[in-house]
C-alpha cells in the first residue's frame, strides 16, 4: 500500500489544476476536429508539468501525446476533449437553460475525461520520478472520439505502437469497472446519381436518385430480419434531391451506421448493406458511390487488468460526495422520467434498497445488467494492446448520456470529485502494472490469446484519411 500511498498523494496536489483544466475545456466545447482550443489546454498542461510533447499526433492536429520517463514499462492514459452539438447547458442550472454562442456543450462529460486521464498521468509521471522506478507514462489526447473515430485512424498510424499497457475512464453514474462491451462500428455514406427532368412531361426521361435512396432503405429494412440480434443499422437523409416534387431528383445521399458485435461480424454486414444499395441503384438506373466515413472496432477485455483495477477501486472506496452535492444530483433527477432512472439501474444488474441521487455503492467485477451496448474507438486501441476502462460516477443516477442534464452537472463539485478519484484508482492500476512482473505477464498472455488467431485489421481503409478541419483564424 505504500507505493498506493504515495501516487494518491501526487493525485491529491495537483488535482485543483486539472480540474481547472476540466473547467477550461467545459468553457470552450468543439466537436470532432475542431478542438483547437482543447489541446492548446492539454498541450500548455503538458508542457507545464514537464511532458515531452508530441504535437499532431498521426497526422492530426488537435491529437497531442505527452511522455515522461526512462525504461521499463510504458504506461497509456487516454484522454478525450471533444463535445457534442445542440447541447450547450448553463452548469449548475437544473433545467434547461443553453448558454448562447455555437450552441456545443460536453453532453458526454469528455472535458473530464480528458483532464482526469492526465491528472493519473502526471501523478504516476510524479511517482516515477519519488520512487525511481523504471518506467514510462504517456497521456494521449485523442479528439474526435464522437463520431470521428480518431483512435482507430491513431491505431492505424501506429501511435500505440510499443505501448504495453492503455488505461482509460469514463464518467457515469455509477462507480466500477467498466464491462468490455461494445459494438464495431461504421458509418458508411451512398451517394446516388440519376438523371433530372420534367416530372410531369417527360418522366421518362428521368432517373431519381431519392427513388434509389428510399429503396434502399426499405431494402436494408428487410434485411434487418436477418442479421444477428445484437447488430444494428441506422441512417439519416444527408441529401433528398431538392424540394421541387416536379423534378426528377438526380442526386441523393444517405449515411448508415452500420454495428456489429465484433469487427469481423461488421465487416461482412458492411458488404450486405452496400449490396442492397447496389441493388437499389440497379433498379432505379442510377449510379452509386460509397464512401467509409469512419470505423471503429469492439471492445477487447483484458481479465488480469480488470481485476486489478477493480481491487485499487474497492480499496478507495466510493466518491465522498457531500449534502450539497446529493441536493443537486436530486434537482437533476426531478427533470428525469422514472424509466431513465429505472433504466440506468437495470444496466447494472443491482439497485440498493435505499438509493441515493449519487451513487454510494460499488458494482462487482462479474455483475451484469440489461445489456445496452454502444460504440467507442477505445475499442480500436484494445485490439493493438490491453486495455482497461473505469467508470466513476460525476452525475445523478438516471442521467442520460449526450443530454443537456450531463453537460449542466460537467463543472459541479461533484463532477471534479469524481474526476480526482478515477484518478487515484487509474494511477494506482498502473503502479501494479510497473511493480508486478507477473501482473503485466498475464495481461500480456491474456492480450495475445484474443488477437493470435484474428490479428487487428483496422476497420477504416487506408485511403480514408481523417477529416481533418481548418484552424480557426482567431487561434
Amino acid at each position: 500500500m505504500e507505493n498506493k500511498a504515495l501516487v494518491w498523494k501526487w493525485v491529491e496536489n495537483y488535482q485543483h489544476d486539472f480540474c481547472d483544466l476540466s473547467d477550461r475545456v467545459w468553457g470552450t466545447p468543439e466537436i470532432c476536429y475542431t478542438e483547437y482550443r482543447s489541446v492548446a489546454e492539454h498541450t500548455a498542461m503538458l508542457k507545464t508539468q514537464g511532458f515531452r510533447v508530441t504535437e499532431n499526433v498521426a497526422g492530426i492536429p488537435t491529437a497531442v501525446m505527452g511522455e515522461a520517463g526512462s525504461g521499463g514499462p510504458i504506461i497509456a492514459f487516454l484522454g478525450e476533449y471533444d463535445a457534442l452539438p445542440g447541447l450547450s447547458q448553463a452548469s449548475g442550472v437544473a433545467h434547461y437553460s443553453p448558454l448562447p454562442g455555437n450552441g456545443h456543450g460536453h453532453g458526454c462529460g469528455h472535458n473530464l475525461l480528458g483532464s482526469g486521464a492526465m491528472l493519473a498521468a502526471t501523478a504516476l509521471k510524479a511517482w516515477l520520478e519519488e520512487t525511481g522506478t523504471p518506467g514510462r507514462v504517456r497521456y494521449y489526447g485523442c479528439p474526435a472520439e464522437e463520431g470521428g473515430a480518431a483512435k482507430s485512424f491513431m491505431a492505424r498510424a501506429g501511435a500505440f505502437d510499443g505501448v504495453d499497457v492503455a488505461i482509460t475512464w469514463h464518467p457515469s453514474a455509477h462507480h466500477e469497472v467498466a464491462k468490455p462491451l461494445s459494438l464495431a462500428n461504421t458509418r458508411m455514406d451512398f451517394f446516388f446519381t440519376g438523371r433530372s427532368s420534367h416530372a410531369a412531361a417527360s418522366p421518362h426521361l428521368g432517373r431519381s436518385a431519392l427513388d434509389a435512396a428510399e429503396l434502399m432503405n426499405v431494402g436494408v429494412q428487410f434485411l434487418r430480419e436477418h442479421v444477428p440480434q445484437d447488430s444494428r443499422i441506422h441512417y439519416a437523409m444527408l441529401d433528398s434531391g431538392g424540394i421541387a416534387p416536379n423534378v426528377v431528383q438526380a442526386k441523393a445521399a444517405v449515411r448508415y451506421a452500420i454495428r456489429a458485435r465484433d469487427v469481423h461480424a461488421m465487416f461482412e454486414l458492411n458488404e450486405r448493406v452496400k449490396r442492397v444499395a447496389q441493388g437499389a441503384a440497379l433498379m432505379t438506373d442510377t449510379k452509386v458511390e460509397i464512401s467509409i466515413m469512419s470505423a471503429v472496432s469492439n471492445l477487447l477485455g483484458n481479465r488480469p487488468l480488470e481485476e486489478a483495477m477493480q481491487r485499487n477501486l474497492e480499496s478507495l472506496g466510493t466518491v465522498p460526495f457531500d449534502d450539497a452535492d446529493m441536493a443537486f444530483a436530486a434537482e437533476i433527477q426531478g427533470t428525469l422520467s422514472e424509466e431513465e432512472i429505472a433504466s440506468c439501474y437495470r444496466k447494472t444488474g443491482i439497485k440498493p434498497a435505499n438509493p441515493k441521487p449519487l451513487s454510494d455503492y460499488i458494482i462487482p467485477l462479474d455483475t451484469h445488467g440489461e445489456v445496452m451496448i454502444g460504440s467507442t474507438d477505445v475499442g480500436d486501441v484494445s485490439w493493438v494492446l490491453p486495455t482497461v476502462q473505469a467508470h466513476i460516477p460525476t452525475m445523478a443516477i438516471g442521467t442520460p448520456g449526450h443530454s443537456w442534464q450531463l453537460t449542466a452537472q460537467g463543472k459541479m463539485p461533484a463532477a471534479h470529485k469524481g474526476l480526482s478519484h478515477v484518478a487515484k484508482v487509474m494511477a494506482a492500476t498502473a503502479v501494479d502494472v510497473l511493480t508486478d512482473k507477473v501482473l503485466l505477464a498475464q495481461v500480456k498472455k491474456a492480450h495475445f490469446e484474443q488477437v493470435s488467431e484474428k490479428p487487428y485489421h483496422c476497420p477504416i481503409p487506408e485511403e480514408v484519411m481523417p477529416p481533418i478541419q481548418p484552424r480557426p483564424a482567431t487561434l
